[in-house]
């Protein structure tokens, strides 16, 4: 089916038409077209003509009104201030346009596909082998996940990519400890995968790195195993492969728990660009993009210069040989460029490594792998904080574990489910609570813009009131009870209704789906989609206050209001699944 024309495209027509009528050298003007607290819709853009016609603007705005077809889409409009407009729309039209929504056959809601896809790589869920997750990877997870499916709902061929920490001195310190100290490596680890295994692992990274740090000739020890590992050392290489594999298992068990599909394939971590970073090198150098300085490959910039006003340069590879993040990530813009053939590259990265990646881009910019024709952005986002305001950490000082804080919320969200269940059983309350508990994290997450900071309150995240998506979600299940008890009575549209003003409030922000969705997936910004949600239940909220929907006055304002219903839970449905968060039938 094609994209239904939304009321706000309609209406703009409309007044451009009356516009270029009125004033034929303003044939191409932007009405400035906005939705009004005083009416549907307040043009804004006639003062801006008037002044460059020299013509009186209220005078001008008159006149336009004269020339604006009324009828089917507009039903009124005024002249307001010195040369505003304020636009109604007709009450047939609002039922109408949902009607085609609803009606829409591949149940996209008439949301259009965009005009010129193209191809999109994502870099996001970037957990660490042989490292616990903590509450610091939620954010990339969760942010990327979201902006992946806006972008494929959009028709945008998504390449996901997760660059796991999976290279470098970490392993040959890690394999290397290991080595002299094989008692430590819990026996019974070769029966456990998953949780357990992750935490052994874990424990003997953190007694590794203590010793690296205190230890020069182990230091040294293991800076060689660094080199065999590299040089394809086969005992060292099968070492690491383990480490990999039980890692593998283990990320898989966290996103599992986190609603995510995380595929195998889409796993290309540091190492996947090993046999680049020589070329990545000897290209930047033949070209003058990056040149020796003490030793080490580097690129300089003017604009960034240290405490001591000297240049600080993107190093590429160390005076000793060793590759740094910077080569890694540059083979990765030329794999994603040459080989992936991306439009756009999009990195779901803490802003705390955004000069990191100024660098990178401008460098990558320099080779002229990345241009016109190509960007990359960074999606820096912020920390997640306790409730006192500070970053996230245990009373002991640690970093919060990643599904410590899932458990938690599932387990404070499946008490809230009980409360309120009346006739689920145990397995349908462990399910629910598992669906309402990720849901209040992402929502949490989501509706904050990316690059801000937010306070986790797990409280607050499972309130059935305010903004979270428990609110959410029990609005839509709401609707599903209400659908049910209507039994026999469809919902139905009927255009010949007037409509009363909660019922035109709502229906007009249902309209709005798919001008949000676009603005969304356009600015890679959940937190925009989030909002319109949030605004929809608050909506249907007030309608179900106001409107008898079961009780109304006529069979037909029965049908009718059940197709109000209807079609507010599936744009709920279709928004929240674009946040990757579940809506129950029941709660």
């Amino acid at each position: 089916m094609a994209s239904v024309t939304s009321l706000t495209s309609a209406v703009h027509q409309r007044l451009a038409s009356a516009l270029s009528a009125a004033l034929p050298e303003a044939a191409d003007a932007d009405p400035l077209l906005r939705r009004s607290d005083r009416a549907d819709f307040q043009a804004n853009g006639i003062l801006a003509l008037a002044k460059k016609a020299k013509a009186n603007p209220r005078e001008l705005a008159t006149q336009v009104v004269g020339r604006v077809v009324t009828g089917d889409v507009i039903g009124n409009v005024e002249v307001s201030g010195p040369g505003f407009l304020n636009i109604t729309v007709t009450d047939q039209a609002i039922t109408e346009n949902l009607a085609a929504r609803a009606a829409d056959a591949e149940g996209r809601l008439g949301v259009p596909y965009t005009e010129r896809p193209g191809t999109t790589v994502i870099d996001y869920a970037q957990p660490n082998v042989a490292k616990e997750m903590h509450v610091g990877h939620l954010r990339s997870a969760v942010i990327g996940d979201s902006v992946v499916k806006l972008l494929e709902f959009t028709g945008e061929t998504v390449i996901r990519r997760h660059h796991i920490g999976d290279w470098g001195t970490q392993f040959g310190m890690l394999i290397q400890y290991l080595d002299e100290h094989p008692h430590e490596l819990d026996h019974k680890a070769a029966e456990v995968t998953g949780e357990e295994a992750m935490s052994n692992l874990d424990r003997l990274y953190k007694a590794a790195r203590k010793l690296f740090d205190s230890d020069e000739e182990f230091k040294t020890r293991a800076r060689r195993r660094v080199v065999d590992l590299q040089a394809g050392d086969p005992h060292t290489l099968a070492m690491w492969q383990k480490f990999v594999d039980e890692s593998k298992i283990y990320f898989f068990s966290v996103f599992e728990k986190l609603d995510m599909e995380i595929r195998d394939p889409d796993i290309v971590g540091e190492s996947g660009y090993n046999d680049m970073l020589a070329e990545t090198c000897r290209l930047l150098e033949e070209s003058g993009v990056a040149v020796r300085s003490e030793g080490a490959l580097c690129v300089f910039f003017d604009d960034i210069k240290g405490p001591d006003g000297k240049p600080v340069p993107l190093i590429v590879q160390k005076s000793d040989g060793g590759y740094g993040y910077a080569a890694t990530d540059l083979s990765a813009i030329r794999d994603r460029v040459f080989n992936l053939k991306a439009n756009s590259i999009i990195y779901v990265v803490d802003a705390r490594q955004s000069l990191h990646f100024k660098m990178v881009f401008e460098t990558a910019r320099r080779a002229g792998w990345l241009n016109d024709d190509v960007k990359a952005y960074q999606l820096a986002f912020g920390t997640v904080l306790g409730k006192d305001g500070k970053p996230f950490k245990t009373r002991e000082g640690e970093t919060v574990r990643l599904v410590d804080l899932l458990d938690e919320a599932i387990d404070r969200a499946s008490a809230v489910v009980r409360e309120k269940a009346q006739d689920l059983s145990e397995e349908e309350i462990a399910e629910r609570g598992a669906q309402v508990g990720i849901g209040a994290v992402k929502y949490a997450d989501l509706s904050t813009s990316a690059n801000r900071d937010y306070k986790f309150d797990l409280d607050q995240m499972v309130s059935l009131n305010g903004d979270t998506s428990v609110y959410l979600q029990y609005a839509y299940a709401r609707i599903q009870s209400i659908l049910r008890k209507a039994g026999d009575v469809r919902p139905s549209p009927h255009p010949e209704l007037a409509l009363t003003d909660a019922e035109r409030a709502l229906g007009l922000h249902v309209d709005a789906f798919a001008e949000t969705v676009a603005e969304a997936a356009a600015e890679y910004a959940p937190h925009k989609m989030a909002a319109y949600l949030y605004q929809l239940a608050s909506l249907y909220t007030s309608f179900y206050d106001k409107c008898p929907v079961l009780k109304a006055q006529t069979p037909e304002q029965v049908q009718n209001r059940l197709f109000l219903c209807d079609v507010t839970a599936r744009t709920l449905h279709q928004g929240m699944a674009l946040l990757g968060i579940r809506t129950p039938e029941r709660l």
